[in-house]
């Protein structure tokens, strides 16, 4: 009998050679000390704060902006308004080459010198639509502490959370909450210390006020522990109420949301037309589908952006309000391109001041790749990377299967030599392997809930090793299953099976319940703090994260050369 704890995990961010970091860190006089902001002096944030000043200026408090004695004034004539906005930056505060790009991108030194040199020009508000905290190994050493440093130098005006703020715990997300120097927003959600509905910004052409809503399927996006004691509303109506009880004074409402674009379209043409539109003009700042939005969308008194990815666009846009309604919006991607010289020096002082504490282990190589490993549809298709994780996952288990969710894949690798550092980046989370025995019929289900969002390229998409599906996306949700196979044969609903997946899956995660109801069914289930332990839970090891055993594998078998095998065909 296995036991398969949920409750409770490992919350260090990597197994290997952590003491060795650990005594690095300990002998270093900042640790992970917040470096200071830009000409800063230690304060806390403001939910009032006026026009933004040029980054970098001596006289100016990390979270204030000098005009920020300036009275709101009424809006007497049209008025033009400048937000610029990241999102899903998932710490990728190091310039990326994507596998099957021509040059580097991004880069957190030269995204503050492009924001600085535009504030110059025009003060606007900054704003992160969330997947902030979580996601590269620059970030995830320290649990997302290094990212709200360099917001706080960025001088960040508002943050939403996104989904991933909480794959760290509520422990954490509470603790990095408390470092921000600026408000971080969530309208809809409730049980999460610290974070406010909206906030406000007297800025000198008017009241502007900010709201933050993230998706309300985060139960099933993080690991359902890290949500446990929340409650998520449904954005739509939570919008509407916000709006309602905003300021009276208020010109501008901006919506910092975490819901997708698809969403945010729809969240628009619900908002701003018809004869129930809101009656202020109003700007969608999105994230979580990593959208690239080359200019503003324009719905009724709506306008809706989004500014791709890790840091390699900046988002800018201008409303023009006139009393009630929404004159113009224009704006543009700003794209970050790492040139040498034109980095800011004091956020690349930042970034490699934590590149070092992470580089003695990050730095080591895992192995080889003789071909690039593609990350990018994962969500939607066959990859070679997703083929690659999946063989691991399986012949680690001893299953005669494996599934693991696309979402767990979060970047490719180029061909060549892989480091830990790349690793880490692929495969972020701290999730650790299982194998549950399972009759056809339960994992012909789970089949048919991964290909369920595959139109709007949902994380639960599976990446499979030891077995084939057909599906046909036309088809209605739970009917889209052509065909399966396993070992070479139709899935029998009637025989058992072993197929190993992630503890995440295995708890529901990503909305995944067949792998629970098999090892619930069992005469000799029980759950004892925290625990679940079943005869049907075969194998279960959760001191072994997924990158441990990659790397383990890539120790022992470089180089490797996987190729999309036909294991998974959709029907057009």
């Amino acid at each position: 009998m296995m036991a398969l704890f949920i409750s409770q995990r490992n919350k260090e961010i990597m197994k290997p050679f952590v003491l060795a970091l650990v005594l690095l860190l300990s002998g270093s006089e900042a640790g992970w000390a917040a470096p200071a902001a830009l000409g800063s002096r230690d304060i806390r944030p403001s939910l009032a704060v006026a026009a933004p000043a040029v980054l970098g200026s001596p006289d100016i408090e990390p979270g204030k902006r000098s005009e920020a004695k300036t009275p709101a004034l009424a809006v007497a004539a049209p008025a033009t308004y400048r937000i610029y906005h990241i999102n899903d930056f998932h710490g990728f505060a190091n310039p990326t080459q994507p596998p099957g790009t021509k040059g580097r991108q991004g880069g957190a030194a030269w995204l503050a010198a492009r924001l600085k040199a535009l504030q110059a020009e025009q003060p606007g508000l900054f704003l992160a639509a969330g997947d902030m905290i979580q996601g590269d190994t620059w970030t995830n050493f320290s649990q997302g502490y290094s990212t709200i440093a360099l917001l706080n130098q960025l001088q960040v005006d508002a943050m939403v959370t996104g989904n991933h703020e909480y794959d760290f715990g509520q422990e954490v997300l509470k603790q990095r909450i408390s470092e921000a120097r600026f408000p971080v927003l969530v309208a809809n959600v409730t049980g999460l210390p610290g974070v406010t509905p909206q906030t406000s910004f007297n800025l000198p052409q008017g009241k502007v006020a900010v709201i933050g809503l993230v998706t309300d399927d985060v139960p099933q996006s993080s690991h359902p522990r890290n949500t446990k004691g929340l409650t998520f509303a449904a954005p739509l109506l939570t919008a509407r109420e916000q709006i309602r009880t905003r300021e009276k004074d208020t010109n501008l409402v901006v919506l910092l949301t975490h819901i997708g674009h698809e969403q945010d379209l729809a969240l628009a043409e619900d908002l701003c037309t018809g004869p129930e539109a809101v009656d202020v003009p109003t700007l969608i700042v999105g994230g979580h589908s990593h959208t690239v939005v080359q200019a503003p969308v324009r719905i009724g008194n709506c306008a809706v952006v989004q500014a791709g990815d890790h840091g390699r666009l900046l988002g800018v846009v201008d409303m023009t309000v006139d009393q009630e309604k929404l004159l113009a919006a224009s704006g543009r991607l700003e794209e970050i391109v790492p040139t040498p010289g034109g980095a800011e020096p004091v956020t690349a002082a930042l970034v490699e001041r934590y590149n070092a504490q992470v580089d003695i282990v990050l730095n080591q190589k895992a192995g080889t790749t003789e071909v690039d490993l593609i990350q990018e549809g994962a969500r939607q298709q066959e990859t070679n990377l997703g083929d690659l994780v999946a063989d691991i996952v399986r012949r680690t288990t001893g299953a005669q299967a494996a599934l693991v969710n696309g979402g767990s894949l979060r970047t490719g690798l180029s061909k060549g030599e892989i480091t830990f550092r790349q690793i880490y980046a692929a495969l972020p989370f701290n999730n650790y392997l299982v194998a549950v025995k399972m009759n056809g019929q339960l994992l012909l289900q789970t089949l048919e809930h991964g290909v369920s969002g595959v139109e709007r390229g949902e994380g639960r998409f599976p990446q499979v090793s030891g077995m084939t599906f057909t599906f046909d996306r036309r088809k209605p949700v739970g009917q889209r299953i052509v065909s399966a196979t396993l070992g070479g044969k139709p899935i029998d609903p009637q025989q058992e099976y072993t197929v190993a997946t992630l503890d995440f899956m295995a708890a529901g995660g990503d909305g995944y319940t067949a792998f629970g109801q098999a090892i619930k069914s069992a005469g000799d289930y029980a759950e004892t703090g925290g625990a679940m332990r079943s005869s049907r839970l075969v194998y279960n090891d959760p001191g072994g994260f997924l990158r441990d055993v990659v790397l383990d594998a890539l120790a022992k078998g470089s180089p490797v050369a996987p190729a999309v095998e036909g294991r998974i065909i959709e029907v057009r």
